[in-house]
């Protein structure tokens, strides 16, 4: 039930950025590694927007079997602040620290 928490935790993350006005932005760098217990991803576009992504499974093939979200994504804010917002999701719920600065 926790990992199922997790999940909805970061999905409610990826929905909640903000998508950028440029239609036309490229993905500039991708990287993905999925593995048994974890995963790691990150990616940057030409407008900006850039999220690395780290899940490690704790306590694998017990009672307390959870996954273990860490990581951060940025995008330029519609002020054109540059907002980065780095988190960890865990047992404990979505735990983000969000950060704002012009350039």
């Amino acid at each position: 039930m926790k990992l199922i928490l997790v999940f909805a935790a970061i999905l409610a993350v990826a929905v909640a950025v903000p998508q950028s006005s440029s239609k036309d932005a490229q993905i500039t760098a991708y990287s993905n590694d999925v593995g048994l217990d974890g995963y790691n991803f990150q990616f940057q576009t030409s407008d900006g927007i850039s999220r690395n992504e780290e899940g490690i499974l704790k306590n694998p093939g017990s009672e307390n079997e959870a996954l273990e979200v860490k990581g951060s994504y940025s995008y330029k804010g519609p002020d054109g602040k540059d907002i980065t917002v780095n988190f960890v999701a865990n047992e404990n719920g979505y735990q983000p620290i969000v950060s704002a600065r012009r350039k």
